[in-house]
């Protein structure tokens, strides 16, 4: 049985956390400027609150920081001094997670690469945690027996976070290309005619669109950040960059809509402020 800190439990993070603590390891947060939805999330779980970041880091052998991706640098901060293994598990490029493992490394700690691909955990199959770095088998087997999948890419900082990078790029890159098209032919008077013909030809595509749409409210917020670090990925292997700085910018221009479902009225709200 394994002391782990989550920093912070959002959907994602209280969910491996639930894993995690179903598994038989003593599951530890800090309500320190969260939320009431975050502590929610957290009782569900079965995580113990710790009080402070200090004192979860005092009790904690290993801590997972999974949190939107432009707060991981201030994540890996909260948790200067930490001795243990921190795994940084957020959607970051791999010089942003090269970063983070310098601020914790100076303050005692090993660190270990995560990327996580995949929804929440709620069965086996639904998630891919990736790792890499030296200690990255060690934290790997701290999931055996759980539907959490641990494949350990290398012993070298960096992989884990680019596995990520290439598997949203895809995933999400597809997102904002499908409802930027939709957005142009809503704009120039040809929605009609395009919805006939992906009907017809790519009959998936309107299905998508609208699930695009929905992530688009409810995750664009966080999803702007991440497409930043999928282009610096690009750029640093001297592929093109611009897709998924556009893409940044589509989801940066999406309304934030708490609980959005995939229908005609969230897609209705995001194509107003798409073509703004």
């Amino acid at each position: 049985m394994a002391r782990i800190g989550v920093l912070h439990p959002g959907e994602m993070g209280a969910a491996v956390g639930a894993v995690l603590a179903g598994a038989g390891h003593v599951v530890l947060w800090s309500p320190a400027g969260r939320s009431e939805a975050t502590a929610r999330r957290a009782a569900a779980a079965g995580l113990v609150d710790a009080g402070s970041v200090g004192e979860l880091t005092r009790r904690c052998d290993t801590i997972l920081s999974v949190c939107p991706p432009h707060a991981a640098l201030d994540v890996a901060r909260e948790a200067a001094g930490f001795g243990g293994v921190f795994v940084d598990a957020n959607a970051v490029s791999p010089a942003t997670t090269r970063a983070v493992g310098a601020i914790v490394e100076d303050g005692g700690a090993t660190f270990v690469d995560g990327g996580i691909v995949g929804a929440p955990p709620r069965a086996a199959g639904d998630t891919r945690l990736y790792l890499s770095g030296a200690a990255a088998a060690e934290v790997a087997t701290l999931f055996d027996g759980t539907i959490v999948a641990t494949p350990v890419l290398s012993d070298r900082v960096g992989d884990a976070s680019a596995m990520k990078m290439a598997y949203a790029g895809y995933t999400k890159g597809a997102a904002a290309l499908v409802l930027a098209v939709r957005a142009l032919a809503r704009e120039s008077g040809l929605e009609p005619a395009l919805l006939a013909d992906w009907e017809e030809s790519l009959p998936e595509l309107p299905r998508r669109s609208l699930q695009a749409a929905r992530s688009a409210a409810t995750k664009g917020w966080r999803w702007d950040f991440e497409m930043e670090e999928i282009a610096a990925t690009f750029a640093a292997a001297g592929l093109p960059d611009g897709f998924h700085r556009a893409a940044a910018e589509l989801f940066r221009r999406a309304p934030r809509i708490d609980g959005a479902h995939a229908d005609d009225a969230t897609l209705d709200a995001v194509m107003r402020e798409l073509a703004r």
